[in-house]
């Protein structure tokens, strides 16, 4: 009975999604693009078979190119269905298409939608990435015998405790998923006690990504030329920066040259204002020629670059761990061999951060000031700095291997006798 009160409250919100598009689509027009898809609405034909792969927004996107990039090395010739929810999931996954594959975005939680979207593609089985698990979506591939995995699957306290107090509507949808992969063992007893059946812990999928070579070349060429250290807020968030650059002003006798990569893309314009509204002078990756011009701040404002970024700082900051977000992952900042600073909030990569703190590879302190000051003073310590760098590399390293043990179990799962 309750699972069609939802329904129709989905339903009753649609014109407010849908102008929630609009808004968004004013800054990212991507917004804009094959709207009727949400609704389940197509204007191609598709072949059925493809392993279908939902990943929400960017980062849940480079994590499936991890897998998806495993799943054509055990089988070639594997087609691909990726859906997605953000623009920047979107126009990241696009990137990883091949011949025969297919994207769009997953469709609004209707049973009406969700039934259209796999009558048009009829997929060999689902993987969602990592937390996207929807009541309906979820009912509806058990109705059709269509399995449905949640894989490099985490689930925060946070989480657990609002999934809780859902419970009506998400202990359902949890426990009819047909295969859930853990993270780590926290993870696994979280997703257990809202409802999933946990089949095994396989690690997280990005300690598999290997960095871009030239990039990362690239970004340390810039630094060794500069003779100052660089200090990186990595993936940082609304709320974070202005705390940051107001301390960057302060700190101006510090010779630290200050690196800002915001989280989002469609707030690049915006952090830059920011950052010149107190006095700093900025200068933005997107008008740089041959080196990066000088300046107060850089701002990192391209996608696809971040082992550039990494590559050309000597520390990072990390994002989202200076206010109560949750933190980003700093796993791509281990595996580049960047030292990572990271404030009191990293709940979303809890098991992560604990590990990379206590192999040397980061550094936990409990304010934006007292981790601007130490990520300078790391900086300028070449043994300390030097230690940090081997100690991310290594614990990268150790944490290797989510990729193949998920990939084999996504084929096993989709070539199940009577699927």
């Amino acid at each position: 009975m309750i699972r069609p009160l939802y329904t129709l409250a989905v339903i009753g919100a649609q014109p407010l999604l849908r102008r929630k598009l609009r808004r968004r689509g004013a800054a990212e027009p991507g917004y804009l693009q094959h709207v009727d898809e949400r609704f389940g609405r197509y204007e191609d034909g598709a072949e059925p078979g493809a392993l279908w792969i939902h990943a929400v927004s960017l980062g849940e996107t480079r994590a499936a190119a991890i897998l998806i990039a495993q799943l054509r090395a055990l089988q070639p010739g594997i087609r691909i269905l990726l859906t997605h929810g953000t623009a920047t999931g979107r126009a990241e996954g696009e990137r990883l298409l091949r011949d025969g594959d297919r994207q769009a975005w997953l469709p609004w939680d209707t049973p009406k939608a969700v039934r259209a979207f796999l009558n048009h593609f009829r997929p060999s089985a689902g993987v969602l990435m990592e937390t996207e698990v929807w009541p309906n979506l979820v009912a509806v591939c058990r109705q059709r015998g269509v399995p449905l995995a949640l894989a490099n699957a985490r689930l925060s306290q946070k989480s657990l405790a609002q999934a809780r107090q859902l419970a009506f509507l998400s202990r359902p949808a949890y426990s009819s998923l047909t295969a859930v992969w853990a993270q780590t063992e926290g993870d696994a007893r979280r997703l257990t006690r809202a409802g999933a059946t946990v089949q095994g812990v396989f690690g997280n999928l990005k300690f598999d990504a290997t960095p871009d070579a030239q990039q990362l070349a690239q970004g340390r060429r810039w630094r060794e030329g500069l003779h100052r250290p660089v200090v990186m807020f990595a993936s940082s968030r609304e709320g974070e920066e202005a705390e940051f650059f107001r301390l960057a002003q302060a700190m101006r006798g510090s010779d630290a040259q200050w690196l800002v990569v915001p989280r989002h893309p469609q707030r690049f314009a915006e952090v830059a204002a920011l950052a010149a509204s107190q006095g700093l002078s900025v200068s933005r990756r997107s008008a740089w020629g041959e080196a990066p011009a000088r300046a107060d701040v850089w701002i990192g404002d391209s996608l696809g670059e971040m082992a550039l970024y990494y590559g050309l700082a000597d520390v990072a900051l990390l994002g989202g761990s200076f206010e109560k977000l949750g933190g980003q992952n700093l796993i791509e900042a281990a595996a580049c061999g960047c030292p990572v600073v990271m404030g009191p909030h990293t709940f979303n990569f809890a098991e992560a951060s604990r590990l990379a703190e206590e192999a040397g590879a980061a550094l936990r302190v409990a304010s934006m000031e007292e981790g601007m000051r130490s990520a300078v003073e790391l900086a300028g310590n070449r043994e300390r700095h030097t230690g940090a760098v081997r100690a991310g590399l290594a614990f990268a390293e150790a944490h290797q291997g989510a990729a193949r043990r998920t990939a084999e179990a996504i084929l096993e799962l989709s070539t199940e006798p009577g699927r």
